[in-house]
């Protein structure tokens, strides 16, 4: 039931270490680890009828609590254990692995749970199970329901979980690779772990990298950063000094890219890459098919903000709506979200999701085009604009707005 991750494939082990082994086996720069696979979730939740809880009933949270509360089987904490030793016991990171996750047809983006810093058995154990009960929260549940997966059969809800050596990352990010003949490699990257990129938290420098090789750069200001301290996690200030410094030179950006033309001749297809860098190597933290093409990138006419034409951020999602401004700060405001209202945040975390069922649009005033609440905004066809500074209190809550996820703009439509 736990499988070298070097051996993983997506039968028994799912998409995302399916991918990790794919790229080990090739020489690639994949952090050493293992599976927790298919086998052991179905061990620990044979006899659950999980099935009725597959859809948005009012019984979700019983499902989720009973799977965390399940004990994971006397064999598999054996080899747990001995599998951690292996690697030395060290800090590590814990994310799912689901069977419909991380496919050509639907990411899952940021759907299911991952912990980083985790150390020792009990802890593992206990991240382990919080994975496998992921499958049941709300946002995994709307994103299957939004992308048409609330029928698969409850045979088809199966989590394997990665565990792997925790890496302390002093810069981190995304990389999609050219999705066509002509098409640059775009990368964003930020200061410190990756989910501050991936959860939309900053507002990243952004890469393009052209066949070629030329390098063009829009550099951030870059004010937080996350970090291990001990097995916590923390959120820091960046120094002013290097607040807005290139995360990246140009020479590893395009090494950046040169890796990516790796992976995607590996596995057969653009790919979007989650990469860091730690003690000067590069590692490939994950790597999925390429769901949803970003806009392209409007060229910088100076800093986000107020123009004759209204607020202007990065394009996210492709399309024009207009609808009423609903801000949003926290779950406090869901309640107050209507269908056809625009979502206007600080930032979209994936626990999210439920909102973008019903909203016709976002506007955010962090994160990257490559984040995983964008991709998410892309595959359901909502149009986005982000890194909007103040964009909660430049627009009013209950003002009529046009939002163009191709151009990056945001207008008020009445007084």
């Amino acid at each position: 039931m736990i499988v070298p991750l070097g051996e993983a494939v997506a039968d028994t082990c799912g998409g995302k270490a399916g991918a990790l082994g794919a790229l080990l086996r090739a020489g690639l720069p994949v952090p050493d680890g293992f599976v927790v696979s298919f086998a052991a979730y179905l061990a620990a939740v044979h006899d659950l009828d999980l099935g009725r809880f597959a859809d948005e009933s009012d019984d979700v949270d019983a499902a989720r609590q009973t799977i965390e509360a399940r004990p994971v089987q006397a064999a598999v904490i054996d080899a747990l254990g001995r599998a951690l030793d292996e690697l030395g016991d060290p800090p590590v990171a814990v994310r799912s692995s689901a069977a419909k996750e991380d496919t050509g047809q639907a990411s899952a983006a940021g759907q299911h749970e991952s912990f980083l810093a985790v150390h020792g058995l009990g802890e593992v154990a206990k991240a382990v199970r919080a994975c496998w009960a992921s499958l049941f929260s709300p946002r995994a549940i709307a994103y299957r329901a939004a992308s048409g997966c609330d029928d698969q059969p409850s045979d088809d809800l199966l989590m394997a979980v990665i565990v792997q050596r925790h890496l302390d990352a002093e810069v981190s990010g995304i990389m999609f690779t050219p999705a066509g003949p002509n098409a640059a490699t775009r990368i964003e990257a930020s200061w410190g772990l990756g989910p501050s990129v991936v959860e939309g938290k900053v507002t990243p420098d952004a890469y393009l990298v052209s066949e070629d090789g030329s390098v063009t750069r829009t550099v951030a200001d870059k004010q937080k950063r996350l970090d291990r301290r001990g097995t916590q996690l923390v959120v820091r200030d960046v120094p002013v000094a290097t607040r807005n410094q290139p995360t990246v030179d140009d020479e590893t950006a395009a090494q950046l890219a040169k890796l990516g033309e790796q992976i995607a001749a590996v596995l057969g297809g653009p790919q979007d890459i989650e990469w860091a860098i730690a003690d000067g190597c590069t590692w490939v933290l994950q790597a999925r098919p390429v769901t949803a093409v970003p806009p392209p990138p409007v060229p910088p006419s100076g800093a986000s903000g107020i123009t004759a034409a209204g607020l202007t951020g990065m394009p996210g999602s492709r399309g024009t709506v207009t609808g009423t401004a609903r801000i949003v700060r926290g779950f406090g405001d869901f309640a107050r979200v209507r269908p056809g209202d625009i979502l206007v945040c600080p930032f979209t975390d994936p626990a999210w999701t439920p909102l973008l069922r019903i909203a016709a649009g976002v506007v955010t005033e962090t994160g990257g085009v490559l984040s995983h609440a964008a991709i998410v905004a892309r595959e359901h066809g909502i149009p986005a604009v982000l890194g909007i500074p103040n964009a909660t209190s430049r627009l009013r809550d209950g003002t009529v707005i046009t939002v163009d996820g191709t151009t990056g703009t945001v207008t008020a439509t009445d007084a």
